[in-house]
């Protein structure tokens, strides 16, 4: 749609049930006719912005904004957000922006980042960074390559033109994220039992189980402290709360199944997982208006029932600092490939991949796998 300059629209800022509503209500219109956006559920949307019921706000606030045409129809929204957590590691006085949706109008996008930005500056902020959907533990960055396949589970979605208006507007890219993908007619499983293999014999005392449900929120505990502890030099990562972990683990266990969550021990200790989950991205895509009532659980049931999920995904993977550098992670893919490739699944992705890990990049093309999609995150100065 061709920008018209003498349309005005209004930003205003989301303060009201029925602003919420309008609020999480614009994607659906707004992706309407996009053959390859998945509707995310209404539920989890609301749930991820409710103060009472997402612990992020224990230690991180957000204020959302919408763009309203002459009409009072929303064609945009935002939120600039503080992430208590990251200024608490980082102390960089970072801001974040998410949540950004918008017509194709460059006007009415840098509006929004406006407000965004000056929300921020009122939070005594000098930067921000973005899209995060509120934190990079949860759906984060921009897809800028590969807008004609379907996003993974938990993955975003958005049309080309949001990057040009970011960068238009001044934001920098300041990370790539990747996403590979693993089918497996091409998995390369020689190499990787070679060395398992040499992992095996350098490194004596180490097996593999998977998750018991009957000890689940132990378990849960216990992959919080690998995951925390195992990225905590990666670039932006910023440690998940008791709290945070235990909501997103209610969030997926309905999801989960227990055979395609491998832990490796170390005499008895984990110090490594890794995480699959049915790409259910596959069933919600026949939701489009993302609510499960009245007839949205009788698709997804039937899409998942009779073999319409065919993908995983690996969203999470952890191993102990001490063990890195020991390729403890290939012993738990492997287990991964060979096991879940046995229940019906014919994929797997494997995102997102930070571009400045080139060991996992060099160890997921060595098995097989290509990148599929190109995701990335932005940053612009307020000072």
């Amino acid at each position: 749609m061709a920008s018209d300059p003498t349309r005005r629209c209004r930003i205003l800022p989301v303060q009201s049930r029925r602003d919420r509503r309008r609020f999480i209500d614009y994607p659906y219109r707004l992706y309407r006719d996009a053959p390859h956006w998945v509707p995310p559920l209404r539920m989890d949307v609301a749930d991820t912005l409710s103060p009472k019921r997402n612990p992020f706000f224990a230690h991180g606030k957000l204020q959302a904004f919408v763009a309203v045409d002459e009409a009072g129809t929303v064609v945009g929204r935002i939120a600039g957000i503080v992430n208590g957590r990251h200024l608490e590691k980082y102390d960089d006085k970072v801001g974040f922006f998410g949540f950004f949706e918008c017509e194709e109008r460059y006007e009415t996008a840098g509006k929004l980042l406006d407000a965004a930005a000056a929300w921020i500056r009122d939070q005594e902020l000098t930067a921000m960074r973005g899209p995060a959907n509120p934190t990079l533990n949860d759906t984060a960055g921009l897809l800028v390559d590969g807008f004609d396949r379907k996003p993974s589970l938990l993955m975003p979605y958005n049309p080309p033109y949001y990057e040009e208006y970011l960068l238009r507007w001044g934001l920098e890219r300041v990370m790539t994220l990747w996403a590979y993908y693993l089918h497996r007619k091409f998995v390369k499983t020689e190499r990787l039992k070679r060395g398992a293999a040499i992992v095996h014999r350098r490194n004596p005392g180490l097996s593999i189980r998977t998750l018991d449900m009957s000890r689940f929120d132990e378990e849960v505990r216990t992959v919080r402290e690998i995951f925390n502890e195992g990225w905590a030099d990666n670039w932006g990562f910023v440690p998940i709360t008791e709290a945070e972990f235990a909501h997103l683990a209610r969030r997926l266990k309905q999801l989960l199944d227990p055979r395609m969550m491998f832990l490796v021990e170390k005499d008895g200790e984990p110090v490594a997982f890794v995480l699959s989950l049915p790409n259910i991205n596959q069933a919600l895509h026949g939701i489009r208006n993302g609510r499960l009532l009245p007839f949205g659980i009788l698709k997804l049931w039937a899409t998942m029932k009779f073999g319409g999920v065919r993908e995983i995904r690996i969203p999470l993977m952890g191993v102990r600092k001490q063990y890195q550098g020991r390729a403890l992670d290939v012993l738990a893919v492997l287990e991964t490939i060979e096991k879940v490739s046995g229940y019906g699944y014919e994929g797997c992705e494997m995102s997102w991949v930070l571009d400045t890990n080139p060991l996992l990049c060099n160890l997921l093309e060595s098995m097989g796998s290509t990148v599929d999609k190109e995701y990335a995150l932005y940053e612009k100065s307020l000072a």
